[in-house]
């Protein structure tokens, strides 16, 4: 192998320190060549799908990937704006703003762990750039082996091809910074302060397969403390918010309640308004502005529900930039 060499002064001690901020990705466009390519990318990753290789490649190539390109790219459509992907654009957005809260010592770069730009391109720029030490945030606040882990292998794989290694601190999560507690908690007061508020607060994460969370994955926990800490910092009763979780694939058994049953069932129980929110995704994408604003509000509404409200992800509003900033100033100290 050739390695990646560095021209920069090995004396230099007032190189800026690089910062990575990692979102999961998004196909180049919504059309099904593209779809093909990123669901590949990303269902054949061993930590997204843990099988054996021949038997994900069979399922994943052979029928996820022929079965769902078509209607993904159809769903992707839906939400695609003349900017591109809402979660590229909020993104990159946040790091413009996360990087306009720091000085002239930080280099701030977007990556995206599947599609472009890619952790391995954006690592290189850095590494061009002179950079000695790395910071790379995953835009999950909670922890799980198939999202933020999967993350650290990719820049442990980026960094293979490089001569001199830079330093690395990696944020393996945030659930637990009060900022982004308060960031979600005040964002849902200023959504009820100009909607007003429904009878029921729905936080929505990620799901994942049971059996990771049986093997030892910290995700459930990681979500119910940050689901608890926010409804603390609004004061609600117990029987005035609800978790959920979303995005199950497959027939095996995810973490429950099941958003989408929960839709379903909630006004037979006399919950006729529910205001929904996903802490658990940095930017709004497809899961939170087709499956859970649109199919999931749907579902409610059918079942005999009045009122939907959806409360966007933090995205690039100046709270999150700030929250950013705070944790790479800390990992700085450190």
């Amino acid at each position: 192998m050739k390695y990646l060499g560095q021209e920069s002064d090995f004396a230099n001690s007032n190189a800026k320190t690089g910062v990575l901020l990692i979102n999961l990705g998004t196909p180049e466009r919504p059309v099904c060549p593209s779809l093909r390519a990123y669901l590949a990318e990303f269902l054949m990753d061993p930590r997204v799908i843990e099988l054996p290789s021949l038997l994900r490649a069979i399922l994943v190539r052979g029928i996820i990937v022929n079965v769902r390109s078509h209607k993904s790219a159809a769903t992707y459509r839906e939400i695609w704006t003349e900017n591109g992907s809402p979660l590229m654009l909020n993104t990159v957005q946040l790091g413009e703003a996360t990087a306009a809260l720091l000085d002239d010592n930080f280099h701030v770069e977007v990556a995206m762990r599947y599609g472009e730009p890619s952790i391995e391109k954006q690592l290189s720029k850095l590494h061009h750039a002179g950079v000695r030490n790395v910071i790379a945030i995953p835009l999950y606040p909670q922890y799980s082996g198939s999202t933020n882990g999967s993350t650290f292998d990719a820049i442990g794989k980026a960094f293979r091809k490089q001569r001199w290694v830079p330093n690395l601190q990696f944020v393996s999560d945030y659930y637990q910074y009060d900022s982004y507690i308060k960031a979600i908690g005040d964002s849902i007061l200023a959504h009820w302060q100009k909607h007003g508020r429904s009878q029921k607060l729905i936080m929505s994460f990620h799901g994942v397969p049971k059996k990771y969370i049986e093997r030892g994955d910290p995700y459930q926990a990681q979500c119910e403390q940050s689901a608890n800490a926010i409804a603390d910092h609004l004061r609600l009763a117990s029987d005035e918010w609800m978790l959920v979780f979303q995005s199950r694939l497959g027939a095996q058994e995810w973490l429950t309640p099941y958003c989408d049953q929960t839709m379903k069932a909630l006004p037979q129980q006399g919950v006729t308004s529910v205001d929904v929110i996903c802490p658990g995704f940095s930017a709004d994408c497809l899961e939170t502005l087709e499956e859970i604003k649109g199919e999931n509000k749907e579902y409610f509404l059918k079942a005999g529900g009045q009122k939907y409200n959806y409360i966007p992800c933090l995205n690039d509003s100046p709270a999150h930039a700030a929250l950013m900033a705070e944790i790479i100033r800390d990992h700085t100290r450190k």
